[in-house]
């Protein structure tokens, strides 16, 4: 079975040879274009290169990640204290398995699989952890997302690195495994 990476890099290929040109042509001209929101990228493309809708959203991805690589990506601005509960979020969800993206995101980190299970969120007095747990009820610091973020049904601050338990480690699993 391909990887993901093998088939987005099948589906950069189709779109060289579809629209005849290397795909660095078009990101090049997205980087000079200075558009920086993908629905207007995907709207450029399709106007100057008529492109279709998916070819156009993988290039914008593309043209985004050669951008701002993730290794050059800077960790958000934090407290002493809350440098090491990041540090020990990260360590714990890198445990978990070797297929796990970090995708950068303004503002917090997008932890995902073949699908996202988690995300980390710096705040100035916690790190919100926002997890998706179907099969989870709410109970103690494992409290219900949907007025934070709906996109997760639990949330859990951290606000230091001793929190970050078997407990913790446990839901951020079983969230991993959901997404597996």
């Amino acid at each position: 079975m391909p990887t993901v990476e093998q088939g987005i890099q099948s589906q950069l290929r189709n779109i060289e040879k579809e629209y005849g040109r290397s795909i660095d042509e078009p990101v090049a001209v997205v980087a000079q274009s200075g558009l920086t929101k993908h629905n207007e990228v995907v709207a450029m493309l399709k106007e100057r290169y008529g492109m279709r809708h998916g070819a156009a959203h993988r290039v914008s991805l593309v043209s985004r990640d050669r951008m701002v690589p993730t290794s050059q990506v800077s960790a958000p601005a934090l407290s002493p204290n809350l440098q090491k509960v990041y540090e020990r979020l990260l360590e714990t969800v890198d445990s978990l398995g070797g297929d796990i993206e970090h995708a950068q995101k303004r503002g917090y980190v997008s932890l995902r699989r073949r699908k996202q299970f988690a995300m980390l969120q710096p705040g100035a007095k916690w790190i919100n952890v926002g997890l998706i747990l179907r099969q989870h009820q709410t109970r103690g610091r494992l409290e219900p997302a949907v007025k934070w973020n709906a996109l997760f049904t639990h949330r859990v601050r951290v606000a230091a690195a001793s929190e970050v338990d078997n407990e913790l480690e446990s839901w951020l699993r079983s969230a991993y495994d959901d997404a597996g």
